[in-house]
């Protein structure tokens, strides 16, 4: 593999920062809590009640996340256009918004629809609305649509610059959260 076009760049010759372990965990964790709450879903009206639980653990993971990202050193930032840059902090800001409103909404949708939210039987979260039913149908149109859409778009766009970072860029900026 000695041609040119197989060359590492000079960004690739650097050794990997990765995020501190806990920061990755976090990560990853999240992504299983995600999947697993679009999955639940999408088995029908007997597993509501494990989705709900599934959204509050991962309200309550992305707080921890958040606050784990605060605390812990995050690695050199890659060497890339300022722009690039630029639309890497809004994603991923814009990620941490939707996954903090995502939960946020279901749970205000249960809740002022009179239906508690309790996580896996441990405890509920407390209801901090009262009844009403309007809300209860805003809180769904926000959760299902329009959050939900930008989550996925969100999600998209973030792992789709990851594979471009990987295959087209070749800066092997995925083992940092490896």
């Amino acid at each position: 593999m000695s041609s040119a076009h197989h060359k590492p760049n000079a960004s690739s010759v650097q050794p990997v920062q990765k995020y501190a372990l806990a920061v990755r965990i976090f990560h990853w964790v999240g992504v299983l809590l995600i999947l697993a709450a679009f999955i639940t879903i999408n088995q029908g009206d007997d597993f509501i009640g494990v989705h709900k639980s599934i959204g509050a653990s991962f309200l309550i993971w992305t707080i921890l996340r958040i606050i784990t990202r605060f605390v812990t050193k995050a690695p050199a930032p890659v060497p890339a256009p300022a722009l690039q840059t630029l639309a890497a902090h809004l994603v991923h800001l814009a990620l941490y918004v939707v996954m903090l409103a995502m939960p946020i909404t279901g749970a205000l949708m249960s809740m002022y629809g009179g239906r508690g939210v309790s996580v896996f039987g441990l405890f509920e979260l407390p209801m901090i609305v009262g009844v009403d039913r309007d809300m209860s149908k805003l809180m769904n149109l926000w959760h299902t649509e329009f959050i939900w859409t930008a989550m996925w778009l969100l999600i998209v766009a973030h792992i789709g610059a990851a594979l471009y970072h990987q295959f087209v860029v070749k800066d092997n900026l995925i083992a940092r959260m490896r």
